[in-house]
């Protein structure tokens, strides 16, 4: 991202999409694991493509656990929800995106990569001797969570998909980014 310059205005879009993304985990805390931050990840790494839907993963989780709580599985979820907005931008950023496979990428994206990746994380962080025994147990106690979270993305691209994006492509088009 960084050797190639990006300009001031590219920076500021990041920015105030992440800024939106620790603004919506903050408005839904009472409601564990049903948060938009993966949706505008999603939606921001398929407008302005992988790198930036990694820094804008990578930016929410870092500044909203100010507010949460930092601790060991910090940089665990700035990984996880940098990794969902890098593929999603991957997958569908310079083509026309369709509602359907957006939301099943959103479900499976949020469900295996980020739930199994934190799951692993917790097994790794919270045992001296971890094991296929122990790996299963954890992924098995947070498969709950990990679908509140899963179906919440996938709400929350339905709802985003079309002002967001374009939204996101008029800001695009209007400042000439990513030229």
């Amino acid at each position: 991202f960084e050797g190639r310059k990006p300009k001031a205005r590219e920076i500021m879009v990041i920015s105030v999409l992440a800024a939106i993304g620790v603004a919506g985990r903050a408005a839904f805390f009472m409601l564990p694991s049903f948060k938009p931050i993966a949706a505008i990840v999603i939606l921001t790494g398929v407008s302005f493509g992988g790198e930036a839907g990694f820094l804008v993963g990578c930016m929410i989780m870092m500044i909203s656990n100010i507010f949460m709580g930092h601790g060991p599985w910090t940089p665990w979820q700035m990984l996880g929800f940098g990794l969902v907005g890098f593929v999603g931008g991957v997958l569908f950023s310079g083509r026309r995106v369709r509602l359907v496979p957006l939301l099943i990428y959103g479900f499976l994206s949020v469900f295996v990569l980020y739930g199994v990746l934190l799951d692993t994380a917790s097994m790794l962080m919270y045992n001296a001797v971890p094991s296929w025994q122990l790996c299963l147990a954890t992924c098995a106690s947070g498969v709950v969570f990990n679908l509140i979270h899963a179906c919440s993305t996938a709400v929350f691209l339905l709802v985003l998909f079309k002002p967001l994006l374009s939204k996101l492509a008029r800001v695009k088009e209007k400042y000439g980014l990513l030229e």
